[in-house]
């Protein structure tokens, strides 16, 4: 299979051309350098190189100039010179088949998943939660498991964390400790992700990664671009997003083994937010994640400004590397160039320390994976090259073009429209509705009572037995009756005992 054309080694004169070979594009791969050094040029001629052989490819959008590639480029003076240099006989502009995608839906198709299908890690990650928060969370999303609740947006969560709240007690007594303050804590976080517009990525119908891995009729693979202009201002929630993604293509994708050529390849774009302040857990979760989903046809490539960006246990798995320039200006950037420089293959006719620093825009060092003397997937020695321009347009499209590319989707009508179905907050309403309704409802009546105001026979009965509060009843009569009667006849027998006794009775 044709290799995908990199760019034009400059280390010597009669440099060759420095390409990637596609039955190594799922062992991953680094984009560095300095901002304005053309990392996103790079990535442009990958997503371009990568679609041309049919692989489909995903990458984020962060500053608005990735979504030129929907748009065939200006073949100006300076770009047919840089293709002549490099040689590229064929060169002319042309578009790519693009879907564009956006977690708020203005400048794509909505992107969503289900609150459950997030899961509480990475949830509770985007929420900013503490260790004893998460954990609360944790016993949220197992109460939903067991009572049959499904999860689906912010209000289902909001409802069931109300129901925790109601019955903390039995439930901290069969989960595990529930506190109002960690209640408090978690339904604050979600109020401020709503207010961040959140509340849009968490609903249905749920991205379903056939979408993101198709092909066009002719072959090529499609590219979906995220906007991620205004979502990369939410640090986390960007990079959650994406983590979900991966893991989601991880867990339903099976294993191929190696390939010809990639299944997807998946651009993390300012890779550094993936790891600011992350936990320990999640760290492991990506590497596990990036060590893994190799064999399962999928490859990423981290874009960030400096190597170390990225962890040295995930930086020692990308095979692929391109370096654009690093300016060492600070002992931070400093650092970075002798990080840089020891990651390389050494090269005997090149200084790398000394020309990170020297690279011009457009230039980088560049190491590939590649068969070399029998040997597979050799590192191959990094060479100084001419990154090849992209046939597509580098730079921002017009409100009109986005629209026209939005509206050939083959995938628009299936994710515009926000379907509501039955889910734990409606569930729950319910319950709580019958409840009320039984409490406000009257007491049963007896087979004796109807619906008139008049008393059942069994009452008259007991009226005529025991009386009432105006009328005394045939009982009360009778024992007065009868006190009465045995009154008179003692107090006969006491008046004749007492005359007797003074008088003298006969004998």
């Amino acid at each position: 299979m044709q290799p995908i054309l990199v760019g034009k080694s400059v280390t010597t004169p009669a440099g060759g051309p420095v390409t990637l070979d596609p039955k190594y594009g799922n062992r991953h791969g680094l984009v560095a350098g300095a901002t304005g050094t053309g990392k996103t040029v790079t990535l442009m001629t990958l997503a371009e190189g990568f679609s041309k052989l049919g692989v489909p490819v995903f990458l984020a959008d962060v500053k608005g100039d990735v979504a030129g590639l929907a748009v065939a480029g200006n073949a100006d003076a300076r770009v047919q010179e840089r293709a002549a240099t490099i040689g590229i006989p064929d060169f002319a502009p042309a578009a790519n088949p693009v879907v564009f995608w956006d977690l708020y839906g203005k400048l794509g198709h909505p992107v969503r998943t289900t609150v459950s299908e997030m899961g509480p890690t990475l949830l509770a990650r985007i929420l900013e939660l503490n260790d004893t928060q998460s954990g609360v969370l944790d016993i949220v999303f197992k109460l939903a498991d067991d009572r049959g609740l499904l999860l689906l947006d912010l209000e289902d969560l909001r409802a069931l964390l109300g129901v925790v709240a109601d019955e903390r007690k039995d439930i901290s007594t069969s989960y595990g400790l529930v506190s109002v303050q960690s209640i408090g804590a978690i339904q604050r976080a979600l109020l401020r992700l709503e207010q961040d517009g959140a509340e849009m990525f968490f609903g249905e119908p749920a991205l379903e990664l056939a979408d993101l891995m198709r092909t066009t009729p002719d072959g090529r693979g499609l590219i979906g671009v995220l906007a991620a202009n205004e979502l990369i201002l939410k640090p986390r929630l960007y990079s959650s997003f994406l983590l979900w993604l991966l893991s989601e293509l991880f867990e339903a994708l099976p294993e191929v083994g190696d390939l010809e050529k990639p299944k997807l390849v998946f651009v993390f774009d300012e890779a550094h937010l993936l790891f600011d302040d992350a936990p320990p857990a999640l760290r492991q979760r990506v590497e596990q994640v990036v060590r893994i989903i190799r064999s399962k046809g999928v490859g990423v490539y981290f874009c960030s400004q400096f190597p170390d960006d990225v962890p040295d246990e995930i930086l020692g798995q990308l095979g692929n590397r391109v370096q654009h320039a690093l300016r060492a200006f600070t002992p931070r950037d400093q650092k970075a160039v002798r990080t840089a420089a020891e990651t390389f293959v050494e090269n005997p006719g090149l200084d790398v320390a000394k020309t990170i620093s020297a690279l011009g825009v457009g230039e980088a060092l560049v190491s590939t994976l590649h068969d070399s003397n029998g040997a597979r997937a050799v590192p191959m020695p990094v060479e100084r090259t001419l990154i090849a321009p992209p046939r597509c347009r580098m730079g921002a499209i017009t409100d009109a073009e986005r629209a026209q590319v939005r509206a050939t989707s083959p995938v628009g009508a299936k994710y515009d429209q926000r379907v509501d179905r039955e889910s734990a907050a409606e569930m729950l309403a319910k319950k709580a509705d019958v409840a009320t309704q039984r409490a406000d409802a009257p007491p049963a009546k007896t087979r004796d009572e109807d619906d008139s105001n008049e008393p059942g026979v069994g009452q008259r009965v007991k009226d005529a037995m025991f009386g009432t509060k105006r009328r005394q009843g045939m009982v009360e009569t009778m024992a007065k009756q009868t006190a009465r009667t045995v009154g008179s006849q003692i107090g006969r027998q006491i008046l004749r005992g007492v005359l007797g006794g003074i008088f003298g009775g006969k004998k």
